[in-house]
């Protein structure tokens, strides 16, 4: 059974940094294509940033340069740095494979003075 697990989320100050990070059991990670995605209130869901089996990265234009994806093998687990955080970076962001069929819950991360 595919289990991801999101953490690290929370509220912020506009220009702080968080790390979201995503423990995975029951898939073979180390040659998994994972990605991020997040959704703001009233708005579409959005992929934030990508990362297939052999390490190459992809990021949505609004977060280059600032958001960071990395896989570590050895624990299982996915994650994100972000850091220039913005209110508009305020999101549910979910973990999830590159396919599309296993999700987390979800981790609420909040931007605000």
């Amino acid at each position: 059974q595919v289990r991801l697990v999101e953490s690290g989320g929370g509220l912020v100050q506009p220009g702080g940094s968080l790390r979201l990070s995503c423990t995975t059991s029951g898939l073979t990670f180390k040659y998994a294509s994972m990605g991020w995605s997040r959704q703001a209130p009233g708005k579409q869901r959005e992929l934030v940033a990508h990362i297939s089996s052999d390490g190459r990265t992809n990021y949505t234009d609004s977060v280059k340069g600032r958001f960071a994806i990395s896989k570590d093998w050895a624990w299982n687990r996915l994650y994100l740095e972000m850091n220039s955080l913005k209110p508009e970076d305020t999101a549910i962001y979910y973990c999830h494979t590159a396919n599309s069929r296993y999700w987390g819950r979800g981790t609420q991360v909040t931007i605000s003075s």
